[in-house]
């Protein structure tokens, strides 16, 4: 079995590791001699994880998949204050009720692609998930600053680059805002000293809160802890990874449906291919090797692959297939074939018996932005109903119904099928 640190060289996760710090592979050498327990952290500012929380999944899954135990920390208590981090603005304040909300749907999530305990145990060597409010929400202020302000440094405090950029932006830097970095070092310190957690991973933004916990576990308990921390990944073209014209990309599929899911790796820029391959999917590097080779036409079949496994990795194998099997039947056949993976809206039949402008049905499908937008698709002959290009001004009825349903698409890559609400 490969090593944790390289596995995760070779799929591209490392930006820097405390080792970088002339700590002469000290973590290099922890990994190699015995189980490490290690965290990554989240926040529940959704009830769905997206595309860009991926990467610090992923790194969890081959920390556990190398022989180590992860530990994934959701964020009740931190999460009531917000990351400053990568923001210009203060984050929108969530309340406690919808924090909880967020973290149930977070910890089902996490179970798919992680082999988790119901619980901290020990004697257990899977990972676990855990409530960072279980030890933030009672602590006593005074006693807080007594024992913990003492050890941080408001000077390295100051010197981060997300607090920089927040103190030279117009909004400035909310004093709650400044006090999540010693909160992300508590939670490290307490994770050590419960769990025996030695590990921390996470985006590179969060380098001086993570090294911040360090040193506190350093002061406080006398103790090694390392970190690991992740490039800030974005598309060839620039785009923040879990984005898309339509906006975020959810895990979950109520949010974004396995065949939309499937659609925004199947059509991920050929620059992206094989380093999305080697970071979103548990291919042996060696299966994806002649993947990334392919180009032209032929690249068509690595991100046949990866939109595949990245699919079947999030929504199962049997979801992948209906995805897949959808996308070639639509690509190939117009609107034939077997489209019930298709995201699907319902119109009532009395609507449709008297008759709805095709452009207000892509609104509705969520294939165009407005129905400005859907009258100039269709202007450019990019607007088509069951695999023919319509006219602006065309009208869907009863009388475009196949096999029980009508299917729009936008372009070349946006579907919607349109069914009987009352059928």
């Amino acid at each position: 079995m490969k090593d944790l640190l390289t596995v995760l060289r070779e799929r591209g996760f490392i930006e820097k590791t405390s080792d970088d710090e002339g700590e002469e592979k000290l973590l290099e050498k922890l990994l190699a001699s015995k189980r490490v327990t290690g965290y990554a952290g989240f926040d529940p500012t959704a009830p769905s994880f997206h595309v860009g929380n991926l990467v610090p999944i992923m790194a969890l899954v081959h920390l556990q998949r190398t022989g180590h135990r992860p530990i994934a920390v959701l964020g009740g208590g931190t999460g009531l204050v917000g990351d400053p981090s990568g923001k210009s603005e203060l984050r929108k304040l969530l309340g406690s009720t919808e924090v909880l909300t967020n973290l149930e749907a977070q910890r089902e999530q996490l179970s798919r692609y992680l082999d988790l305990a119901p619980g901290p145990d020990s004697s257990d060597s899977r990972g676990f998930v855990v409530n960072n409010a279980d030890w933030l929400s009672g602590l006593n202020y005074i006693e807080f600053l007594r024992d913990i302000g003492r050890h941080i440094s408001v000077n390295r405090m100051l010197a981060a680059e997300s607090v920089q950029l927040r103190l030279q932006s117009e909004s400035g830097l909310s004093f709650l805002e400044f006090n999540y970095s010693i909160l992300q070092a508590y939670d490290f310190l307490v994770l050590n000293q419960r769990y025996d957690c030695e590990l921390q991973v996470g985006g590179n933004d969060q380098w001086g809160n993570i090294v911040a916990g360090i040193d506190l576990i350093r002061r406080v308990a006398r103790r090694k802890a390392h970190c690991i921390t992740f490039p800030l990944i974005t598309t060839a073209g620039g785009r923040k990874m879990g984005k898309s014209e339509a906006g975020a990309i959810w895990l979950d599929a109520a949010r974004t449906s396995p065949y939309e899911f499937y659609q925004y790796w199947i059509n991920t820029d050929d620059r992206d291919v094989g380093r999305f391959l080697r970071m979103f999917t548990l291919l042996d590097p060696e299966e994806i090797a002649p993947l990334e080779r392919l180009s032209g036409a032929d690249i068509r079949e690595a991100k046949r692959v990866l939109a595949h496994e990245a699919t079947a990795l999030t929504h199962g194998e049997a979801e992948a297939k209906k995805a897949e099997e959808a996308a070639v039947s639509l690509f190939s056949a117009g609107a034939a074939g077997d489209t019930a993976a298709v995201p699907t809206i319902a119109v009532a039949t009395s609507a449709l018996r008297a008759g709805m402008p095709a452009v207000e049905l892509a609104v509705q499908g969520g294939i165009a932005d407005s129905k400005g937008a859907a009258r100039r698709l269709a202007g450019q002959k990019g607007l088509y109903a069951n695999g023919e290009a319509i006219a602006a001004d065309r009208v869907i009825t009863l009388a475009d119904l196949k096999d029980g349903a009508i299917v729009l698409r936008a372009g070349k890559k946006k579907h919607v099928r349109v069914v009987l609400e009352d059928a």
